[in-house]
C-alpha cells in the first residue's frame, strides 16, 4: 500500500527544485521497438517543460548516447536527437549517459550538490529503465525524488516464459514501486498546479 504522505494533493513545490528531463529522444518512435502505452506522453511533457520554465527553476536534460552500435539511441543515429521541443533551450544543462541511471559515469551529482538542490522532479522514458534506475539511485543518494508518472512511458516486455507483458503493465507496476519506495508519485495535473501556485 503507497503509504498516505504519497498520495496527497502536492500543493507546492520548492523554488531550488531541479527537473530531470529524461532521454526525450526520437529513436524511441522507430519501428524496432515494441508498443508503447503513452500517446500523451510528449503533449504532458511539453506542459512540464513550459510550466516549469515558466517558474523560472532549474532544468536538466538527459540524453542517452548508447555505445551499442545497432541502437537508434547512438550518437551517429538520427534517432539519439531529443524529441520536438524537448531540445535544452537557453543555458539548460545537458547530461549525456551510456548506462540506465543518469547518475553513473556523469557529473549529474556534482551539479546538483553545487546547485544545492535536494528535490528532483523527473519524467521520460522509460518508465521502468532508466526513470527507474534514476528514481531509485537518486532516493537512496539522499534527493527528494517526485515522478511525474503520466510523462512517462515504455515499451511492452516477454517475461522468461516468453508472455508480453503489456507496456501499460509494466509502467503501472513500476510506478507502484517506486511510490512504495522511492518517490513521490505525482501527475501533470497537479504539478503544473503546484507551480502556479
Amino acid at each position: 500500500m503507497v503509504p498516505a504522505a504519497k498520495i496527497k494533493a502536492m500543493t507546492r513545490i520548492e523554488q531550488d527544485a531541479v527537473l530531470l528531463v529524461i532521454d526525450m529522444q526520437r529513436g524511441f518512435d522507430a519501428p524496432s521497438w515494441p508498443a508503447r502505452w503513452n500517446n500523451q506522453v510528449d503533449i504532458n511533457g511539453l506542459a512540464i517543460l513550459a510550466a516549469w520554465r515558466a517558474s523560472g527553476r532549474p532544468i536538466i536534460h538527459v540524453r542517452h548516447d548508447s555505445i551499442e552500435p545497432s541502437s537508434t539511441l547512438c550518437p551517429d543515429h538520427p534517432g539519439n536527437a531529443h524529441r520536438a521541443g524537448f531540445e535544452p533551450a537557453n543555458h539548460e544543462a545537458l547530461v549525456t549517459k551510456t548506462v540506465n541511471s543518469a547518475f553513473i559515469g556523469t557529473d549529474l551529482d556534482h551539479r546538483l550538490r553545487h546547485m544545492g538542490t535536494e528535490t528532483l522532479v523527473v519524467f521520460g522514458i522509460t518508465t521502468d529503465m532508466c526513470v527507474s534506475t534514476t528514481v531509485r539511485m537518486g532516493s537512496n543518494m539522499g534527493y527528494r525524488m517526485i515522478l511525474v508518472e503520466d510523462a512517462c512511458d515504455c515499451f511492452a516486455l516477454s517475461d522468461q516464459h516468453g508472455t508480453l507483458i503489456p507496456a501499460l503493465e509494466v509502467h503501472r507496476i513500476h510506478i507502484a514501486t517506486l511510490a512504495a519506495e522511492f518517490a513521490r508519485v505525482t501527475t501533470t495535473s497537479e504539478l503544473v498546479a503546484a507551480l502556479a501556485s
